[in-house]
């Protein structure tokens, strides 16, 4: 037999022998432990999602799910983590998907590139931003924070400088003509603490994590950043209404994997967490905290995130906003 015949065979035998043991492996997945690493500190909108799900995914894939915290730089350290893990599927990462997509116009020198190291698998929920004042602030709608601002000091929390919701805070400081001065917080949590506690005045943040505080009267909601009101806030307008037409912002949390795990894998993972989310139970208490389910497919969840990486980047770049 020709030598180059023989060694066409020999690469054929390898490659089939390749792919039977990649879908073999993806067949028997999972068999052991897997992680949800949460890029945030605990008790932000992520965290509370990732709790949510733990225990019915570990009984859908009848293996034991942990969940992981690995806060700092904006996320950035957890998602970097997982996005140079081994690509087997055993560890993901649960975030805010347009926030990650933002990192990218943000950081300089950002050690991973999230559309390239990273691939999606769905979107979970959608949780909009709410746009809150403490009760100390004498405004009840956007058009007299936006006065107010103009005439007095405002300090506005953000989860960190570059976050989702520093930059829905910058759109609407500019499509407003409002004025306040930024404060950025290690997460959620701690830019809600400060402000109930009136360190700080004004607030947006996914709805998920900051109803509560609504709730029980320690923060003053003006207004939602969804394009229609929220059936659970039936009274409070959205900020399109008070004069942002189109104005829209939230927190999609979603789950990626690590580039180059395989598609049986993604697609077995994706199936799994659509239908753990999308549990009648579930849905009805996430929809009672102020988030949507929103599922997609792996290569939707990609494409949204293209996207949102275009949107922000605009926002980015005409304020100015460069971190090392």
């Amino acid at each position: 037999m020709p030598l180059i015949r023989r060694s066409a065979i020999l690469v054929c035998i390898a490659a089939l022998a390749t792919a039977s043991a990649v879908a073999q492996t993806a067949a028997e997945w999972p068999t052991k432990t897997l992680r949800i690493v949460v890029p945030y500190p605990p008790g932000g909108s992520s965290d509370i999602i990732a709790r949510s799900i733990s225990q019915s995914l570990s009984d859908a894939l009848k293996q034991t799910v942990i969940v992981e915290n690995k806060p700092g730089a904006n996320g950035n350290l957890g998602a970097d983590y997982v996005a140079k893990a081994e690509p087997d599927g055993y560890t993901m990462l649960l975030c805010d998907v347009g926030a990650l997509a933002i990192s990218p116009s943000v950081y300089t020198k950002l050690s991973f590139d999230p559309s390239k190291d990273l691939r999606g698998v769905t979107m979970l929920a959608y949780s909009p931003h709410l746009l809150v004042v403490h009760p100390s602030v004498p405004v009840s709608n956007l058009k007299e924070l936006v006065a107010y601002s103009k005439k007095n000091d405002l300090n506005f929390a953000v989860t960190a400088t570059g976050s989702a919701p520093h930059l829905a805070g910058v759109a609407l400081e500019r499509a407003s003509g409002a004025r306040w001065q930024y404060i950025p917080y290690k997460g959620g949590v701690s830019a809600i603490q400060d402000t109930v506690a009136g360190q700080t005045q004004v607030l947006m943040n996914g709805m998920l994590a900051t109803l509560p505080q609504v709730q029980n009267g320690k923060l003053k909601v003006l207004g939602v950043s969804k394009g229609t009101r929220m059936p659970l806030m039936g009274d409070v307008p959205t900020i399109a209404e008070q004069g942002v037409p189109g104005y829209e912002s939230g927190t999609w949390q979603g789950v990626l994997l690590p580039r180059g795990t395989p598609d049986a894998v993604v697609q077995k993972l994706s199936k799994a967490l659509i239908t753990v989310i999308r549990a009648p139970e579930l849905r009805s208490r996430l929809a009672g905290q102020g988030a949507e389910v929103v599922t997609m497919t792996p290569a939707e969840q990609d494409q949204f995130f293209g996207k949102e990486r275009a949107r922000w980047a605009g926002v980015v770049s005409a304020a100015k906003i460069k971190l090392d």
